[in-house]
């Protein structure tokens, strides 16, 4: 089980952010929030203002209303992808000595349109409906495997043994990187996701070698010798008219490396928390599967996991709240699904809700895999369903959860009769 991390050192207000707007609150090491993060939502809408700073983190502002959210998403000139401004990126790499390594940019992720739309676009029709639906019977086959061989024990810590090698093996098949080698990827990402809190440029820069590191003989090996996977397809690509090369190819993969690696684990492993915890919910959908995709939807408003960043790329008024341009700040996701100006009492998880979430963002940056994850999600929970009796979270293991910019559980322990 995950240690526990102290709280971030806090930092000193800024003369243009009010005591009225300022929370303390650390979204990596909050102790209600990573004993029961949703709950902790919860208790913050009750008691921090819809937009707040915290002094955690080095300081920054919290999205938590579903409105500023849902603005802040779609205004991409005033709060940019670019955590790091591209002129001080490119002023830290000119002062390298002559044949330093490339220094790989999370690109599309990190830049704003016109420039984001042009990389974005040759990843569409990879993750469009279409070729994601061509991989369900694979994705469904995989689930069954792995379900089945938990399943004699009558117990398991379910995210080690399914919320985790299904999504992340299922990403590398499609990326073309060994499947063999998941659970060294799966260390790196855990290692880049754990200390990304960390601002300092240069820090940045050292993660993002190591995950590049661990995939080049692959990129090498596909330029020279392409399949039937992204890396390969990437290579046949032009960016603006000119040819891939081997920077613009590690720009790319760093951002799917660790998005691939480990987000939809997380929303596996919320739902089937839910699922866990309320059997009269297995039972209504064991009673009518056709009910599983509407509750998938439902556990994804309930339980949304994504915390993008931004920075604040101009002064602005926003909210009734004084923000300045280099301001941090954090889309908080589940806040905004936890909105109960939004949605009438929230905290209930309500199977026939007929509301629209905003789990996978909105604006440009809206996920490029939400088709890919709601496969996944629902395949699980139909196999699970399908194959496992009433199951239920074991009675001697308690659920402890990571924060961050993905928030879920480490370890998840379910038993069934």
């Amino acid at each position: 089980m995950t240690q526990a991390r102290p709280l971030s050192p806090a930092v000193a207000r800024p003369a243009h952010v009010t005591d009225a707007v300022t929370y303390d609150f650390d979204m990596f090491a909050d102790e209600a929030y990573v004993k029961n993060p949703h709950d902790r939502i919860l208790d913050l809408h009750r008691n921090a203002p819809p937009v707040f700073w915290t002094p955690r983190n080095g300081g920054h502002w919290m999205l938590l209303s579903h409105k500023a959210n849902f603005d802040a998403s779609r205004d991409v000139e005033t709060f940019s992808s670019e955590v790091i401004p591209q002129a001080q990126v490119q002023a830290m790499l000119a002062q390298r000595p002559p044949g330093s390594p490339h220094f790989p940019q999370p690109w599309p992720i990190n830049i704003d349109p016109p420039l984001h739309t042009m990389h974005r676009a040759p990843l569409q029709k990879a993750f469009s409906p279409k070729a994601i639906m061509a991989l369900k019977d694979s994705i469904r086959e995989l689930a069954g495997e792995l379900i089945d061989a938990m399943k004699p024990a009558g117990t398991a810590e379910f995210v080690s043994a399914v919320a985790e090698p299904l999504p992340v093996q299922v990403f590398l098949k499609m990326f073309g990187l060994p499947v063999e080698r998941q659970q060294e990827y799966r260390q790196v990402v855990k290692e880049h996701m754990e200390s990304i809190s960390v601002s300092d440029p240069r820090a940045v820069m050292m993660r993002m070698l190591k995950i590049t590191a661990i995939m080049r003989d692959t990129l090498l090996d596909r330029k020279e010798n392409p399949k039937d996977d992204i890396i390969s397809m990437l290579w046949q690509t032009e960016i603006d008219g000119k040819p891939m090369g081997m920077d613009e190819m590690e720009n790319f993969c760093v951002v799917l490396f660790a998005a691939g690696l480990d987000t939809v684990v997380n929303g596996i492993s919320l739902g089937a928390r839910h699922l866990a915890d309320h059997p009269e919910l297995q039972r209504e959908l064991r009673a009518d599967p056709t009910l599983i995709s509407a509750a998938t939807e439902e556990m994804l408003r309930r339980y949304t996991f994504t915390v993008p960043p931004r920075r604040v790329n101009k002064d602005t008024e926003f909210h009734g709240v004084t923000m300045k341009a280099g301001d941090k700040v954090m889309l908080f996701l589940p806040g905004a699904d936890l909105d109960s100006r939004e949605y009438a009492n929230p905290e209930q998880y309500q199977l026939k809700r007929e509301t629209v979430h905003i789990a996978f963002g909105a604006g440009p940056h809206r996920c490029l895999g939400s088709h890919l994850a709601r496969v996944e999600l629902n395949v699980v929970y139909e196999e699970m369903l399908a194959r496992l009796p009433e199951f239920r979270l074991a009675s001697d293991k308690e659920v402890r959860y990571h924060g961050g910019h993905v928030v879920g559980p480490d370890e998840l322990w379910l038993s069934w009769n």
